[in-house]
């Protein structure tokens, strides 16, 4: 670490907990208050993926441990995107009433603790109880945090600041899958899992520590009515639920690859080790760049050009993983995430930026369409995988793409006055 990498963490940990500068507007890039608002947003990203997607690279290992099908082992992630998913629509009207900071703080916190105890269960059922359980806990998170971006933030570095939020889960992505494996072959899945949960609590610290008090929320009651309006409202908007869709898409088809490919590779003729599996889930570094340089470049060309061209790069990326060559493979695996991890961050960009109302409402129906395509496609992909193998999984994931850039391609012919401002302007 440099001198200029010491200063800036330096400068991060000092201003914790003090107010941004900005007293009476929003914060904006550049400032301190930027960066160690970010900070904390980067860590809760970070464990969030991390957490969710441990058990991803380990499938493998649960079938020949438990004695499950692949499909049936996809169920150790696809429960708990799929119980997220659903109480994500709650966690965001909750935190209309009790606030951003802590309902994430408490939903990171109790998520890790959640995954150190999965480390311990001596059962398959078991084990499932407790990542649903976490499913439900780690919902008070996501949704939100992309509600405190787009109210804290200045429209010019809401990109920026999503960009970087995104990338962090990419780092947690990245981290859950290298972390398993290495640990897992040296010391078993259960240590690996062990800490994991324990890297999850020593964000919730930092995010508890350094994330500033919410400057422009304003507080509600929690009331059912006026949250289903809000729901309403969001899915009769001429935009907002094409990007919920595009959410289940891109998700669906890259939590799909990511499932089975360690099938693929622990097999003959490649028969890798979990270490050597998780290295290659080091393009998660791809994605923590291309996530901040999709969301500079959005504010520059416009969401409508970055979106279609991420998720082509995601189709190309797929069809490449075809190949029987190891580096053609990973080569593959690198543009489809680097093409997801952009889409991903316009998408939801454009969603805070869209809704001028019940933010909160808005970021959980795109994270529930996202979440939900990740658990239904995720296991559905098992079932292409046993009859087809390989070269079903990618058959299923580009079919899906071909859609999502349909729908891309139909939000890029919108004209501007359908509210597709971008930052100061319109793209």
């Amino acid at each position: 670490m440099g001198k200029h990498d010491v200063n800036l963490l330096t400068a991060v940990i000092s201003t914790a907990g003090e107010a941004p500068r900005e007293r009476t507007g929003k914060i904006e890039h550049g400032t301190p208050a930027f960066w160690q608002t970010n900070f904390a947003l980067f860590a809760a990203g970070f464990a969030t993926f991390a957490l969710l997607y441990c058990v991803q690279p380990l499938m493998p290992l649960f079938s020949a441990d438990f004695g499950v099908s692949a499909a049936g082992a996809s169920l150790a992630l696809s429960l708990t995107t799929g119980l997220l998913a659903v109480t994500m629509l709650v966690a965001g009207g909750l935190s209309e009433a009790w606030g951003r900071k802590p309902i994430m703080v408490a939903s990171l916190l109790l998520s890790a603790v959640l995954t150190v105890i999965c480390a311990t269960v001596p059962h398959w059922p078991t084990l499932l109880v407790m990542r649903a359980l976490m499913g439900i806990a780690l919902s008070g998170l996501p949704a939100v945090a992309m509600a405190y971006v787009g109210e804290e933030m200045h429209p010019r570095s809401l990109g920026h600041a999503m960009g970087l939020y995104v990338g962090g889960t990419g780092l947690g992505g990245m981290a859950g899958r290298l972390l398993t494996g290495v640990i897992t072959d040296v010391w078993g899945w259960r240590s690996a899992v062990l800490v994991i949960g324990l890297l999850g609590i020593l964000s919730a610290a930092i995010l508890w520590r350094c994330l500033p008090p919410s400057r422009h929320f304003v507080k509600r009651e929690l009331r059912v009515a006026p949250l289903v309006r809000a729901f309403g409202t969001h899915l009769r908007d001429s935009i907002l639920p094409l990007l919920f869709v595009e959410g289940f898409l891109l998700m669906g088809s890259f939590v799909t690859v990511y499932n089975y490919v360690g099938y693929r590779l622990v097999a003959a003729p490649f028969s890798l080790s979990q270490t050597k599996i998780g290295l290659i889930f080091a393009v998660y570094l791809f994605g923590i760049v291309s996530s901040a340089w999709a969301g500079s470049l959005s504010g520059k060309l416009g969401r409508r050009v970055v979106l279609p061209a991420s998720l082509i790069l995601m189709l190309v990326g797929t069809a490449i993983t075809l190949s029987n060559q190891i580096w053609v493979i990973v080569f593959g695996v690198a543009v489809l995430t680097i093409g997801f991890f952009g889409t991903h961050s316009v998408a939801s960009a454009w969603v805070g930026a869209r809704a001028q109302v019940s933010k909160a409402q808005a970021s959980s129906l795109y994270l529930f369409a996202y979440y939900l395509g990740s658990s239904v496609v995720g296991s559905l992909g098992g079932v292409f995988w046993n009859v087809r193998g390989w070269h079903g999984v990618v058959a299923m994931a580009c079919a899906l793409l071909l859609v999502a850039i349909g729908i891309a391609l139909w939000l890029y012919r919108l004209p501007a006055r359908e509210g597709l401002a971008v930052g100061g302007g319109v793209k």
